[in-house]
């Protein structure tokens, strides 16, 4: 059986038109947790005064497998808003599909989405703003459940 690996990388840009939600009147300190089958990774909080249009500039990195077990391939970004004295607050999120995005890496040995707009929604499903990301898949392609012998010898790399 063959599966593909390889390497998504997130290029979190900025977002616009976040709600300020806070009840005291204070700004919101925006961060967002960027989440893919299971790996999350967290941006860090928006410089104060930021605000509804934070910038971030920060790139993550996520492991991909290819196919999956639940054929899901979604990255989900998770806005908040960073509280000091209570729980953030959920600001809204965007989620990205990914499965043709990852079939065309395979294919041409890369794929890009240069940075775009993805629509935000808070959780009564309505739009709250707009979060700009590019993307680009590596894949690498490795046989699993086969063991590769060299002139007798078993390839034993995964006894490390």
């Amino acid at each position: 059986m063959t599966t593909i690996f390889g390497i998504m990388e997130v290029n979190l840009v900025n977002a616009k038109g976040l709600k300020n939600n806070e009840v005291w009147g204070g700004g919101i300190d925006p961060y967002v947790l960027l989440q893919y089958r299971g790996q999350e990774r967290k941006s860090t909080t928006a410089r104060a005064g930021q605000g509804s249009k934070p910038e971030w500039n920060e790139k993550f990195n996520f492991k991909i497998e290819y196919p999956s077990t639940d054929g899901q391939y979604k990255l989900i970004l998770k806005l908040m808003d960073h509280d000091t004295f209570s729980s953030d607050d959920y600001l809204g999120e965007a989620t990205i599909y990914l499965k043709e995005f990852i079939e065309l890496g395979l294919e041409n040995g890369i794929a890009e989405i240069h940075p775009r707009k993805y629509s935000v929604v808070g959780s009564d499903q309505c739009y709250c703003g707009e979060i700009q990301v590019g993307i680009t898949f590596t894949p690498k392609v490795c046989i699993l459940n086969e063991e590769a012998e060299y002139g007798g010898w078993k390839d034993s790399t995964d006894d490390y």
